[in-house]
């Protein structure tokens, strides 16, 4: 049995001047476990005067995940939440029933030149959560587990691996581990989770006769036995969970078991009837037409 189901390699998208590269969803994969979209940001050199500015937009059935590798980036949401985001930490936010949030960089460091670099993650809330309140949690770098295997250094972001678990709180079972790995380093995968994949950040690694580098996502076959090797410095992020209760319906910025509650959702934006999201009162992103 091959260990990798498929092979997706990212593409370029803008989302208001800033490229991404986007990797979920795909065509040829919706959803690996829960986690319903994801987008490379970075690396990128922000000027001094300069910085990226995602202003007030929505969200419905899902939870936002930004993890950052360089630079930081200032959350406002509509809960209330104020968090400067740094590299390392987990900012994990549960839109439920609908939450607005903005992410900047923030005033004082738009006075110097700023590396960015991170990820940017959907999960998609099961079908009894889509519509919860909405809520935002951040834990701190030193608040995640990180361990040695042969070479790798692995952090567990989320969910339990190698018998250590992150205190990140999921709604449903997953996994999401940042792992570096030495030259001539190998790691064998947990196998535990259903649905696993492996994105590469930098350098390259092998899976078998497979090899992935920077920007390719590699699908692991459910029960697969699976070692990933590096010949030189590699970078990736390993996630994954049990399938998904059904399928989901992804618009814009809104994903629900329901095209119905979508379509409300849109509705209620484009009247306004959103909450505001307190200290950032730029003009909100328009639904898009």
């Amino acid at each position: 049995m091959t260990a990798v189901q498929h092979v997706i390699d990212a593409r370029v998208r803008d989302i208001g001047g800033f490229r991404v590269r986007r990797v979920l969803p795909a065509g040829a994969r919706r959803l690996v476990g829960p986690f319903i979209y994801l987008d490379h940001m970075g690396p990128v050199e922000l000027a001094a005067g300069s910085g990226l500015d995602v202003p007030p937009h929505p969200h419905i059935g899902l939870e936002t995940v930004t993890y950052l590798f360089d630079g930081e980036l200032e959350h406002r949401d509509s809960v209330g939440s104020h968090q400067l985001i740094a590299p390392g930490a987990i900012n994990w936010m549960t839109a439920g029933r609908g939450v607005v949030h903005s992410e900047r960089t923030a005033t004082a460091a738009r006075t110097r030149a700023v590396r960015l670099h991170g990820l940017q993650i959907w999960v998609a809330l099961p079908r009894d959560q889509e519509q919860v309140e909405p809520a935002f949690s951040h834990y701190p770098a030193s608040a995640l587990p990180e361990l040695e295997r042969g070479g790798a250094r692995v952090r567990v972001l989320a969910g339990s691996a190698y018998e250590a678990s992150s205190p990140v709180k999921t709604a449903s079972a997953l996994f999401y581990l940042d792992v570096a790995l030495a030259a001539g380093a190998s790691l064998t995968l947990p196998a535990e989770y259903e649905e696993r994949a492996v994105y590469v950040v930098r350098g390259e690694v092998s899976c078998g006769p497979e090899r992935a580098a920077e920007a390719r996502m590699l699908v692991l076959a459910p029960g697969a036995d699976v070692t990933l090797g590096a010949e030189g410095p590699a970078h990736v992020v390993v996630f994954g969970g049990a399938p998904i209760d059904g399928p989901r319906h992804i618009w814009w910025n809104f994903v629900s078991s329901s095209r119905e509650h979508i379509e409300r959702a849109k509705q209620d934006w484009k009247a306004g009837r959103f909450p505001k999201v307190p200290g950032d009162d730029a003009e909100p992103v328009p639904l898009p037409e």
